[in-house]
């Protein structure tokens, strides 16, 4: 749909903002305020995690006989969507309205030009951090291949509008629309365009991934999958390798690349010390979203967590210091999954077979970590197919195929790593040590991990190593970790058939 916001009556449209004339604008509209970083701190309101029950996709003709429909892809009617639209553009009228024209994918050849309209500067400037900017030449002949409208104060009427509550995310693929209302948490924008490169990207042959990845000297490229709070960003950011991206990637023929050109990083215990590279990108033009400021100071205080667990800072990934521009490098040599494991019963890492990858990529399972999503204020256990499950249109065995097609075709080592509890399970024990976890990873990523004797988990059938520099040994065998060995292994036994209901969904498939 051709979207010509000139024929609106709008007070006063913003084309392509600079930073600082963003940030001007959010401050006089009392949007945020600066922190004593410089960067802006915003607050959400009512929503300070995704809505993922309010978001639907459009059922439309060409599109309905490939969408894996059901919980995570709700549809919605073309009359309803039609009404939402026909809402949102009465709503703009009489509005002050920001637009950001940019790219989704670092490689050219799969880039998909896109265009977001903000009824808040301080989005506009998320979206400019955290998509890919044009050269100014670019924008001369930019032509949006999807257009996202994002208007917070808009509420849907889910009586009249088919929606489940005032919030709506819907996507329509045949008119390259995405309509974002009644909810101020940015996280919506990036994960919308992540779902429709999710949707076309298997159509040219490349692998859509919810992974971060890094480089490093001998071109050796990582990737690190993982849902939100498991450490994708914070892994990632290790200043012995160049930072490719923090979330989303793309796998095509000749290689890996970023979909973003900015960080979304949580930030919740955030301290120098543990993630310096994070810590200082947070200055003049990053957004702190959620994260409460010492009122004498203006410092962000990472450790408070009155308004929720899930907050976050966006940067451009320009800010990280060894950061690869243009995000684009070769095929993987290893994969680690990242678990944030609430039971505390899986190991802190295993190596895994391609059918053990597959399984577990199909699994995708985790903790939910508190804030990430609108209800959740607890660790809770849940499966996520290709640590994802939220922003996949398709059915998961069509990713979890393009994984095996890569692991085979590359050679690619895969490990599951555990970032969550050991010694027992949540509000037992307590969450893995981040330098030991940083350990483990270095150990899998130099391949020094492949000395050591592995054993197999009688539980799960992971192959477990005895031995990593800077770990502690019993860390490495988590029974050893817990008191209650009984106790341990119900748990684990617990866990295990989870697994085994849980993967049932795809065995039809999968047999395919």
């Amino acid at each position: 749909m051709n979207v010509k916001l000139e024929q609106l009556k709008v007070l006063t449209t913003h084309y392509n903002l600079s930073v600082t004339e963003l940030i001007k604008i959010a401050l006089e509209r009392n949007e945020g305020k600066l922190a004593s970083s410089d960067a802006l701190q915003v607050l959400t309101g009512k929503y300070t995690g995704r809505s993922p029950k309010d978001k639907f996709i459009v059922n439309e003709p060409s599109v309905r006989s490939q969408i894996d429909w059901g919980p995570v892809n709700q549809p919605i009617t073309e009359s309803q969507f039609d009404q939402l639209y026909k809402k949102a553009m009465e709503y703009m009228t009489q509005k002050e309205l920001f637009i950001f024209d940019g790219y989704a994918g670092a490689d050219d050849k799969h880039q998909l030009p896109i265009r977001i309209v903000n009824e808040y500067a301080w989005h506009n400037l998320f979206v400019h951090q955290l998509f890919i900017r044009p050269m100014r030449e670019q924008l001369l002949t930019h032509k949006a291949e999807f257009t996202v409208f994002v208007l917070p104060g808009l509420k849907a009427d889910p009586a009249v509008d088919g929606t489940r509550s005032e919030t709506f995310i819907c996507l329509s693929f045949e008119k390259r629309l995405i309509l974002i209302g009644g909810t101020e948490y940015a996280g919506e924008m990036k994960k919308s365009i992540f779902s429709v490169l999710n949707y076309l990207l298997p159509f040219e042959g490349v692998f859509p991934m919810h992974c971060s990845a890094n480089v490093g000297d001998m071109d050796d490229v990582a990737l690190f999958f993982g849902l939100s709070g498991t450490g994708k960003t914070t892994l990632s950011a290790d200043p012995s390798r160049r930072l490719i991206g923090d979330d989303e990637h793309g796998w095509s023929d000749e290689g890996v690349f970023n979909f973003e050109g900015g960080c979304y990083a949580k930030c919740v215990n955030l301290s120098k010390e543990k993630e310096p590279q994070i810590w200082n990108a947070i200055r003049f033009g990053s957004v702190l979203e959620n994260i409460i400021l010492d009122s004498e100071t203006g410092a962000a205080d990472y450790d408070n967590i009155s308004i929720t667990e899930n907050t976050r800072a966006a940067y451009p990934i320009d800010m990280i210091p060894n950061a690869l521009i243009p995000g684009k490098a070769g095929h993987p040599r290893v994969i680690i999954f990242l678990t944030a494991d609430a039971f505390g019963v899986l190991p802190p890492i295993s190596r895994l077979s391609k059918d053990q990858a597959m399984y577990h990529f199909l699994s995708g399972y985790t903790s939910k970590l508190a804030g990430t999503e609108r209800g959740v204020t607890e660790p809770e256990a849940t499966f996520s197919a290709c640590f994802g499950a939220p922003f996949l249109p398709l059915h998961p065995t069509v990713y979890a195929k393009m994984l095996g097609q890569k692991i085979d075709e590359h050679q690619v080592r895969v490990y599951l790593v555990n970032t969550g509890w050991t010694g027992g399970p949540y509000g037992v024990g307590k969450r893995i040590n981040l330098l030991h976890t940083r350990a483990m990873v270095s150990a899998a990523l130099d391949g020094s991990i492949e000395h050591a004797n592995f054993t197999v988990d009688p539980v799960f059938g992971l192959h477990c190593p005895d031995f990593i520099e800077g770990v502690p040994g019993e860390v490495l065998q988590p029974r050893n970790t817990w008191q209650d060995k009984e106790a341990y292994d119900a748990a684990a036994l617990e866990l295990s058939n989870r697994f085994v209901q849980n993967y049932k969904k795809f065995s039809s498939k999968t047999e395919d």
